[in-house]
């Protein structure tokens, strides 16, 4: 098995495509805002990300620069993940730093936990130097992953698990 992370760009194709239809519009927290969408609007969704990715500070007053990548497997999309270069107030309570996800097929093989380190790792190359990952607490594997990962937990609330990794 062969494992690399990509980072998004707007020549990204079908593949991408097809495993953003596979992944729910929301799951765990984690938004897929390309489900559901034609293709045209997956193209003009990667032109406005990879923009977003170049911009610095706060973007309309609350969206801050982030950067997603793809998960391959043997060159082919298996899961998504997303890096924000900074948090605000809000993205301290509601949101964190990463986010990722595994197309539903690829799940139950550590490909979460490889996907986490390898988005670790990108953090450190964009200048995050500790990440955020708000997790539900419903959400075991993922709690699971963080912590396979160096997560120390900060707090559990009613909802949440705050878990901070060093990049």
């Amino acid at each position: 098995m062969c494992l690399e992370i990509r980072k998004l760009s707007i020549d990204d194709g079908c593949d991408i495509y097809e495993m953003l239809q596979e992944l729910p519009a929301e799951e765990n927290g984690f938004i897929n805002s390309v489900n559901n969408k034609t293709y045209d609007e997956y193209k003009e969704w990667l032109r406005r990300s990879a923009k977003n990715s170049d911009q610095v500070g706060v973007i309309d007053g609350w969206k801050v620069p982030e950067t997603i990548f793809w998960l391959l497997e043997n060159n082919s999309p298996v899961g998504f993940g997303k890096v924000r270069h900074f948090l605000t107030d809000a993205l301290l309570e509601n949101g964190g730093n990463v986010g990722y996800t595994i197309r539903p097929f690829a799940r139950g093989r550590g490909l979460g936990k490889k996907l986490l380190s390898f988005l670790i790792v990108e953090s450190k190359e964009i200048g995050v130097a500790k990440l955020l990952l708000t997790i539900r607490n419903q959400n075991i594997p993922s709690i699971h992953v963080a912590l396979a990962n160096g997560g120390k937990i900060e707090k559990v609330t009613a909802d949440k698990h705050y878990i901070w990794i060093e990049s």
